[in-house]
């Protein structure tokens, strides 16, 4: 395994279909298990104090439950206003059940 990667959680810590928060140094971010696909994004809303994590996910979008705003997982990409910018994605790296994201 690299050093340059930083350790998020382990994969079974995410329930398929869930997304929980991991806080790591100065990130707080959100991992998500889409049927066996991992994701990782910012946890905070790009549009207002809304934590993604706490939100709903439905056929790979997460709404953030502060203002219902939507953002592709896979991708950050705004879905439903009153979002307006993306969130930032962060690839996740699968190692033993383990998941890393590269660090920035």
């Amino acid at each position: 395994m690299s050093t340059d990667r930083l350790f998020l959680c382990e994969t079974e810590h995410v329930p398929i279909l869930g997304v929980i928060q991991i806080e790591v140094g100065d990130l707080l971010l959100a991992v998500y298990n889409l049927d066996g696909d991992f994701f990782v994004t910012d946890d905070r809303c790009t549009h207002g104090p809304g934590i993604l994590s706490d939100g709903c996910i439905e056929d790979g979008k997460i709404e953030c439950d502060f203002h219902g705003g939507e953002f592709d997982i896979r991708t950050g990409a705004v879905v439903t206003a009153p979002c307006m910018i993306p969130i930032k994605t962060y690839t996740a790296i699968i190692e033993n059940d383990k998941i890393y994201i590269d660090r920035i």
